[in-house]
């Protein structure tokens, strides 16, 4: 894959693979100065900065494939205006109206029944717990060079609409549409064309709908406060927090540890990290490895 995204006949790559094994053709692409769609998170959650130092430096160019931050993109075509504040949009998973005292024993198929989407193991879980939105705002930040404070998480059980995006004027703009990854994939596979699809679902406007927005609670969902707490520290703490959400998912799914365990082993791993600068993708992967054994130490202990 490091080889294949370099190739002269390669016009754009799309990254979709799980875990930290896109970084590296990830920043292969960007140096061979490809147009770069990623789909997953890991990439540029472990090394946003790296990431963008490679676009500026060699000419490639990320584009975002998730659908909140293809929202975002969608909703700023057009725009050379300051932006007030960016609305990610969260359903807030299976566990949203669940009683704080019985999540902490949630199995694992009932984390896994997600009330919109349909997707992998992995990704439904970080879900429910919210450190897949977390990642978001991370990959928001790093994306469309936003300050932290001005990046908000709203949730809006219906996952109709998929972002916002406020100007200074307080003018609002969001992109809608049926939670279907069909959509910002094309988007960004034919960019800047939008081509009629018959098999991208529509939104139904001849039925009622409904927009409900709820503020997010912190102590429902404390893997969201912990991953934003280590991705504004920098260096490879993001990288650290990244390898060991994906072992204690893991975990949680093989029966190891509870549905709590994973906000836990996390915090613990990352509280037993010595950061590196991250400035280089060998520090990056590095950190990386470091935690996943460790964690996994964790979560057999």
């Amino acid at each position: 894959m490091e080889e294949m995204v370099t190739l002269p006949r390669v016009d754009q790559v799309m990254v979709a693979l799980m875990g930290s094994v896109g970084l590296t053709p990830t920043l292969n692409a960007l140096a061979a100065g490809k147009q770069v769609a990623l789909s997953n998170k890991e990439p540029i959650v472990m090394a946003g900065k790296l990431i963008k130092d490679f676009e500026a430096l060699y000419g490639g160019r990320v584009l975002p494939v998730d659908s909140e931050p293809s929202a975002i993109w969608q909703c700023l075509q057009g725009e050379d205006n300051e932006i007030l504040r960016i609305l990610i949009t969260a359903s807030g998973g299976p566990f949203r109206t669940t009683p704080l005292e019985d999540i902490e024993n949630v199995t694992p198929e009932q984390a896994l029944r997600h009330p919109t989407w349909k997707m992998g193991q992995k990704i439904t879980i970080d879900s429910a717990t919210l450190m897949n939105k977390a990642f978001e705002v991370i990959e928001t930040h790093w994306l469309f060079s936003v300050p932290w404070e001005r990046i908000e998480v709203v949730v809006h059980p219906q996952s109709t609409i998929h972002s916002m995006v406020e100007f200074a004027d307080g003018s609002v703009k969001a992109q809608l549409g049926p939670p279907d990854m069909r959509l910002p994939i094309q988007y960004a596979l034919f960019y800047p064309q939008r081509l009629p699809n018959s098999m991208i679902p529509r939104l139904d406007t001849s039925i009622s709908h409904s927009l409900n927005f709820d503020p997010l609670e912190p102590n429902r969902y404390p893997c969201f406060s912990l991953a934003i707490e280590a991705a504004r520290k920098g260096g490879t703490y993001p990288a650290v927090l990244s390898a060991a959400d994906e072992v204690a998912v893991q975990a949680f799914l093989d029966g190891k540890i509870g549905y709590g365990g994973i906000h836990h082993l996390v915090e613990q791993t990352l509280s037993e990290h010595d950061s590196l600068p991250g400035e280089t993708a060998e520090e990056v992967l590095q950190a990386d490895a470091w935690a996943s054994a460790r964690a996994f130490e964790l979560a057999s202990g």
